[in-house]
């Protein structure tokens, strides 16, 4: 009977303990994300399964100092199995990606082939917060070379607003230790999109700017072009920058699927049951990554902020990349649309629209601001390969 009631107290206790106290502060922090998620209405797909896995892996402990969810490597438990067979084999991101892809309809941008340009353009977040990085780490007490290369790629890419793509870095570097500060930045930034990029546009663009007014010039787009752009772009990616074809293939993949015509109801099931189910297990398995120890340090601190300032730097560039082409234009680009170019799709497209609309109630700009959008979506892909291999090969030159 003694035994018993110390086995029940003992879990009380805990929360006593300096151990139990970060864990509190991981149930507050896991709070803030399950209220933006039902309150706020932030991709509660993604928050909610986020905050409460957190929950899950700072109860108090079992054996080896963590919670049974998450267990040990000699007795894993179920969250502990997800991250080794969704993240540590880098599926999850795969099997997004292709759910993605079948929902993407990538006619606005073949209509507009130009807003390519955008998608690259707003991926300069990506770049300039991994010098900045590489710079920084070593201030704060990282002096692993290695390490410094790997952590500052996986911190760019949080900028480019695309979950699937962070993860996939960070875990192709091996940062386990840092996944949950990095990925917890990338869904969650993905998330505030309506609340971190207007006050961006604003700061870089004047009114008689946010009111311009782009006319959209629709026309059909055939089939067989439709069935020929992704199996074109995988085949391009695969030959311009190989690390990136894993993303881009799954991506490309989705989206042959959903054109194709053959294969409506495969299409609608990746839409539909293989997107909330991936999203589902991603979100409770990202969360279970937010132990209080490895959370709860001047790292993750340094990584939200640095993750931030790669996606203002993101947007800032591609709204400076419009205004600069408008030098050179007689019909001018809404330098919002440029703000598109980040991955966080279609999200960032919806917020544009909604700024064009409150400045003038007839402007719409929603066509353009998609295509870049679905530009940004390549471009973060092609981003991430482009770090992994650039940060392969410095690694290997001992840089």
């Amino acid at each position: 009977m003694l035994e018993l009631l110390a086995e029940i107290f003992s879990g009380i206790l805990y929360f006593g303990t300096a151990a139990g106290i970060k864990s509190l502060v991981m149930f507050a922090i896991s709070g803030i994300l399950i209220y933006l998620a039902i309150a706020k209405d932030y991709e509660p797909a993604l928050l909610l399964p986020i905050g409460f896995g957190a929950i899950l892996a700072n109860l108090p402990p079992v054996v080896e100092g963590m919670a049974a969810v998450v267990g040990t490597e000699m007795e894993p438990g179920f969250l502990k199995i997800l991250f080794e067979a969704g993240i540590a084999t880098e599926l999850f991101p795969i099997l997004i990606f292709i759910a993605v892809g079948a929902m993407i309809d990538f006619s606005p941008l073949l209509t507009s082939p130009y807003m390519i340009f955008f998608g690259a353009a707003a991926q300069f977040g990506i770049f300039a917060t991994f010098l900045i990085t590489l710079g920084l780490l070593p201030i704060l007490g990282v002096t692993d070379p290695n390490l410094v290369l790997r952590l500052a790629s996986a911190v760019g890419i949080i900028g480019a607003a695309d979950g699937p793509t962070t993860l996939y870095v960070a875990n192709h570097f091996n940062l386990r230790e840092y996944m949950g500060p990095i990925s917890v930045a990338a869904y969650s930034y993905m998330s505030l999109v309506p609340i971190i990029q207007p006050p961006v546009i604003y700061a870089l663009t004047t009114e008689k700017e946010r009111k311009i007014r782009m006319h959209f010039h629709e026309h059909a787009v055939s089939q067989t072009v439709k069935i020929i752009f992704p199996i074109a772009i995988t085949i391009i990616a695969g030959i311009i920058v190989p690390m990136s074809v894993p993303l881009v293939g799954s991506l490309m993949f989705g989206n042959l699927i959903r054109e194709c015509g053959v294969l409506e109801r495969l299409s609608k099931s990746a839409q539909h049951e293989l997107s909330n189910l991936v999203t589902i297990l991603l979100g409770i398995t990202i969360g279970s990554t937010m132990i209080a120890d490895q959370f709860l340090q001047w790292n993750t601190a340094a990584i939200m902020v640095l993750g931030l300032i790669a996606f203002v730097f993101d947007t800032a560039g591609g709204v400076l990349f419009a205004k600069f082409l408008n030098l050179f234009l007689k019909h001018k680009i809404n330098p919002m649309v440029g703000a598109a170019g980040i991955s966080a799709f279609p999200m960032s497209a919806r917020v544009i629209q909604k700024i064009a609309k409150a400045e003038d109630p007839h402007n719409f700009i929603l066509m353009q601001a998609v295509s870049a959008n679905v530009a940004g979506q390549l471009g973060s892909i092609v981003a991430g390969g482009l770090v992994i291999a650039l940060v392969t090969l410095l690694a290997g030159r001992g840089i």
